[in-house]
This record gives structure tokens, C-alpha cells and sequence, in this order.
């Protein structure tokens, strides 16, 4: 009889550690069978990096005469970014105006969520020659902003 007790005693206490948290106990459950919560998982994802720059499309950079065979010319941009970023640039030429290009941008690095910069595009040594006279809207060069993690 002693035997059975025991069996009977260890059977409920190993009921009881089979019961843990994520489990319906049945003898629990209403009258009525309905969702019932067992279990909380968390969902995580990787956010990767994102740079805009807005209104991309309406930007335009007009060189200006500053002296003789000097031009430079800037434009504003707004970024929008969800972590610090080092700007630079690069421009090339689409060879309409022969001569030295250059492009600075400044503040060249900007912190999130993003603010204003000033770039700007100059070219010395230019060789009007190639280009007749009065032409208006010339596409002299391309600037292309580049951006990393700072």
C-alpha cells in the first residue's frame, strides 16, 4: 500500500513539472472552446542603412562666371538619413566645355536624421571654344554624391 502511495504522489508531483508555462492544463480550460494565449514570441529584424536625398529631381547646379575661363556654381541639398553619414563627391565631364572640374560639398558629414548640405561645382581652365556662342542650359558635368557610415 505504502508502494502505491508513493507511485501515486510522484505521478501528481510529475504532473505538476509537466504543467509549465506555455501549456493549457486541460481540467482548466472554459466550457466553451475559445482561443486561449500559450505562448509569446518575439519578432526581430535587421534595420539596414538609409540615405534620400529629397527633391533629387528638381536639383541643378549653374556655373557662373567668377573670372576669366572660372566658373562655380552650388546648390542646396536636404538629406534624410537614419544614421550618421560622411559625405563626398565626384564629378565628371560630359566634354560640351573642355577644362578642369572640381565639386566640394560642405558640411560633408551630417548626423541623424539628416539636415542640409551645400554642394557646389567649379571648373577653371575652361575651353568655350568647343561650344557656340548664346547656347543656354549646357550639360557641362555631372556631380554624384557618394555617402558612408561615419
Amino acid at each position: 500500500m505504502v508502494k502505491k502511495s508513493l507511485f501515486a504522489v510522484a505521478a501528481v508531483a510529475l504532473l505538476a513539472v509537466a504543467a509549465q508555462a506555455g501549456e493549457i492544463k486541460i481540467h482548466e480550460w472554459p466550457c466553451e472552446f475559445i482561443f486561449q494565449e500559450v505562448a509569446q514570441i518575439p519578432v526581430v529584424m535587421d534595420v539596414g542603412f538609409w540615405v534620400k536625398i529629397k527633391d533629387q529631381d528638381k536639383l541643378k547646379i549653374k556655373l557662373s562666371q567668377k573670372s576669366i575661363h572660372e566658373y562655380e556654381g552650388c546648390t542646396d541639398i536636404n538629406v534624410e538619413c537614419n544614421f550618421n553619414i560622411t559625405m563626398s563627391c565626384s564629378i565628371s565631364a560630359t566634354g560640351a566645355v573642355p577644362g578642369s572640374y572640381s565639386c566640394s560639398i560642405n558640411p560633408a558629414s551630417l548626423s541623424a536624421p539628416g539636415g542640409t548640405a551645400t554642394v557646389c561645382a567649379k571648373l577653371k581652365d575652361a575651353d568655350l571654344s568647343k561650344t557656340p556662342g548664346g547656347s543656354k542650359g549646357v550639360h557641362v558635368a555631372t556631380v554624384t554624391i557618394k555617402v558612408k557610415p561615419k
